[in-house]
């Protein structure tokens, strides 16, 4: 088969799709079927966010991936984030129970507070992934169809909306679906802005955390040792980012934590290994950990996360 053939192979299946999409959002959300066709007609595939997407941050190694993020710069930011909006965060801890400094870490590291939202359209990239990126195209599609629900709900213009290559938006970064679902009016005003109001941001953000399961004044992460006459350790870690073992279990295997730290038995718990240039760090999650995980499915993510909220913490503590 020529190289021709094979475009024009791919230019029909992706034509297939988009008529069955706009099918979709004609049948199952009462669009105007020229609407959703116009629209896409006026999106552009986007070769950058296909090259974006098969690079992510996420794939370094972690002694290459937390310097990104854990550095002095942000953190000044996030203590001036802090001390700004100072009332809002508190109001947001008391209603959620998620603590300022996670809030402010994931702010901090998604978008430098506000700075550093994207610069792609949002529409384009749900086009992009949702139509030529096979290995996500059943989620981006998805993606799509819930920017659709979204702008019409919120009265966006499609075309007008910018984010990362992923299609998130907005202070917090979140995707459509989660904007649509967990995005709040923290401020009255009669409007869940996440674009450009980091009120709502903080309060969208903290409402994301309570219900994917934060648990108040729980713990997130211990780091740990393990013995180095222990065979069953690369058994325990694991890439998915589910909890299947309970502290006993890694105990057993050999995993020690500091003296101070003591867990039950049957707490439920993941062994975390984080690749430094010449050994292995581990850490056992607890919950609250695999709920940071819920904002971003890397634990390269949530380690950065949590200790920048360590340090937002200790340097706010001395202000």
């Amino acid at each position: 088969m020529t190289q021709g053939m094979a475009n024009q192979d791919v230019d029909s299946k992706v034509d297939a799709q988009i008529e069955e999409f706009i099918t979709m959002m004609a049948e199952k959300h009462q669009f105007d079927p020229d609407f959703i066709k116009q629209t896409l007609n006026g999106a552009n595939k986007n070769q950058t966010i296909l090259e974006a997407i098969a690079k992510p941050w996420e794939a370094k190694p972690w002694h290459q991936y937390f310097p990104i993020f854990l550095t002095e710069k942000r953190l000044a930011k996030g203590l001036a984030f802090w001390q700004e909006h100072q009332e809002d965060l508190q109001r947001a801890e008391q209603e959620t129970g998620v603590p300022a400094q996670i809030i402010v870490a994931i702010i901090g590291v998604e978008t430098f507070y506000g700075t550093y939202k994207g610069k792609y359209s949002v529409l384009d990239a749900l086009y992009t992934l949702g139509f030529y990126y096979p290995p996500r195209a059943t989620f981006f599609k998805s993606e799509l169809a819930e920017y659709f629900l979204l702008t019409r709900e919120e009265g966006f213009d499609l075309a007008d909306v910018k984010g990362s290559y992923a299609g998130a938006m907005g202070w917090g970064q979140f995707i459509s679906s989660s904007y649509r679902h967990y995005a709040v009016d923290f401020d009255d005003d009669g409007v869940r802005d996440l674009l450009n109001n980091p009120t709502d941001a903080i309060g969208s953000v903290a409402n994301y955390f309570k219900r994917h399961g934060w648990q108040s004044g729980e713990p997130i992460a211990f780091k740990a040792t393990v013995a180095t006459s222990s065979n069953k350790v690369d058994d325990l870690v694991s890439k998915s980012l589910k909890y299947k073992h309970t502290w006993q279990e890694l105990n057993d295997a050999g995993v020690r934590l500091d003296d101070k730290t003591s867990l039950s038995a049957q707490q439920s718990v993941k062994l975390l290994a984080f690749e430094q240039p010449d050994n292995t760090e581990y850490w056992v999650g607890l919950p609250n950990f695999y709920t940071i995980t819920r904002y971003n499915h890397s634990p390269l993510y949530a380690m950065a996360v949590f200790q920048f909220s360590q340090q937002l913490q200790q340097a706010m503590e001395l202000k």
